[in-house]
């Protein structure tokens, strides 16, 4: 006998990173038919992490950008992205200049009477 849509239990993983090297995880198991807005009200992350409730969230299902609205499958992974604190390019370049051009890369280990990079 086959069940009506949105009766059937999902089982869902809901992933958060409060801080770096820091991750929360969470196994959820839903009512079919349940929304990623519904599935973070049944968890009770926004209780756990009151932050998360006046922010505007950036939500991903394994690794691509989902809304609210969207419902959610058997197997899903729902993830909570916090906002980057430093631009990536920034950093890199910053790092860089603290290392310095001689220390750095190919040009880190010469042997003697190498070109620069070999």
């Amino acid at each position: 006998m086959v069940k009506p849509e949105g009766t059937a239990p999902l089982k869902v993983a809901m992933v958060y990173s409060p801080a770096p090297r820091q991750v929360r995880q969470w196994a959820l198991e839903l009512a079919g038919g349940t929304t990623v807005a519904q599935a973070l009200e049944a968890s009770g992350i926004l209780k756990e992490f009151p932050e998360l409730q006046g922010a505007r969230l950036v939500l991903g299902l394994w690794g691509r950008k989902t809304t609210p609205g969207h419902v959610l499958l058997e197997g899903d992974r729902l993830e909570i992205y916090r906002g980057l604190r430093v631009d990536p390019k920034v950093a890199r370049r910053e790092r860089f200049n603290r290392q310095g051009a001689k220390r750095a890369g190919l040009f880190a280990k010469t042997r003697a009477g190498a070109k620069a990079g070999y």
